[in-house]
């Protein structure tokens, strides 16, 4: 080759070689190894099986190839006649049952670990809802944990008016808090249709089904966030339900607990409180931000037909015993879910009154807490 040729060659495959850095680093095409037992187990497997893949795919097409190549009609070659060749045909079935079987046994060994969720140290239910994730710690001792996970990513992104950062459309406000090096069950459901809880960095994915309990686990190995989305088509807010785990030392997490246990106790003190109407629309601004205003607006003008207005509605200005019944029970066949069951009694109470004195309505009128507590009791 002439030295001229070989400095091109040489130049050539510098440039294949920063173009192909560059594109491994802008592009993630295969699954991450991850941070437990199971997602390394599940990654080997994955290669394993992509490798045998590979090599039949090599196999088969370049036998293909030789033969069309080497007996084509033009070289004069002439197709041999002949009915069967029970050799040939025991052999073309041997060969690729032994395949089968020799992708199977590893499968079946990971799979039977990823489902054997006993002798777990941490019990946490995972209920979807349309649009946010409910996550409820199953302690039999002390006060209960339980809260919800909703998208925190700033209405300005998602409209384009400012610039998405490293993790748009994959912040909440809420994270799932579990401590690390432990085993962490999960048990999933679903309040309204199917959804599907996905953490790639755990190999955690499974379906949160209506009426059915599915069950997965994990031992996180390393502390963390850890983000994730819902992988079923839920809705028309699909993609506006991350999931985030934050996995944190088991000290971090006793505290945390702790002062989680001692919020919920200071749910029942609050309900009881004196509320006046200025706090009790403070909140309400709040709460309506966080799950009122994707298909009510931040206008309360909404998207009508399918997500009503609620400046000047009958619901919003009318008897409020009607408005607390709709945010409560919500409304058979529409998209508005009950939120008796999401909801505690002071954001329901601020909810309903900001909503009666705020975006464009000035009804005057407002409810307790208490009030939302006794008609949750009738």
């Amino acid at each position: 080759m002439q030295p001229k040729n070989k400095i091109l060659l040489g130049l050539l495959s510098s440039a294949l070689m920063l173009i192909s850095a560059h594109a491994s680093a802008a592009w993630t095409l295969n699954m991450p190894v991850g941070v437990t037992d199971i997602s390394r187990e599940t990654y080997d497997l994955h290669m394993l099986i992509t490798i045998i893949c590979a090599f039949i795919a090599v196999v088969v097409y370049g036998v293909l190839i030789w033969s069309l190549v080497k007996y084509r009609k033009s070289k004069g070659a002439k197709s041999a006649s002949f009915h069967e060749n029970t050799t040939i045909e025991i052999v073309w079935t041997v060969i690729p049952i032994v395949i089968l079987i020799s992708m199977a046994i590893p499968s079946t060994g990971v799979l039977r670990q990823i489902y054997d969720a006993s002798e777990s140290e941490l019990d946490v239910m995972i209920t979807g809802y349309q649009w946010r994730w409910q996550y409820s710690y199953l302690d039999d001792e002390g006060e209960e944990v339980s809260y919800f996970s909703n998208l925190s990513t700033p209405n300005d992104q998602i409209a384009g008016l400012d610039e998405k950062n490293e993790n748009y459309l994959l912040e909440v406000d809420e994270p799932l808090v579990i401590p690390v090096n432990t085993k962490v069950r999960f048990l999933l459901t679903s309040a309204d249709v199917i959804h599907s809880w996905w953490v790639p960095q755990f190999a955690v994915k499974k379906d949160a089904i209506p009426g059915f309990v599915n069950e997965s686990w994990v031992i996180a190995e390393e502390t963390g966030t850890f983000r994730g989305q819902c992988t079923e088509l839920c809705g028309q807010a699909h993609g506006f339900m991350p999931v985030v785990v934050e996995v944190v030392e088991q000290a971090e997490f006793d505290a945390w607990y702790a002062e989680r246990q001692q919020a919920a106790a200071a749910i029942a003190e609050l309900t009881s409180q004196d509320w006046s109407m200025e706090q009790l629309v403070a909140q309400g601004e709040t709460v309506y931000r966080t799950y009122c205003m994707a298909c009510h607006q931040q206008n309360g003008q909404g998207l009508p037909p399918a997500f009503p207005a609620l400046t000047g509605s009958e619901i919003a200005i009318g008897p409020i015993e009607n408005h607390v019944d709709v945010v409560l029970n919500g409304v058979a066949g529409t998209a508005m879910a009950a939120f008796g069951t999401q909801l505690n009694p002071v954001d329901i109470a601020a909810v309903i009154t900001y909503e009666r004195n705020a975006l464009g309505n000035s009804v005057g009128d407002l409810i307790t807490p208490l009030e939302i507590l006794q008609a949750q009791a009738e």
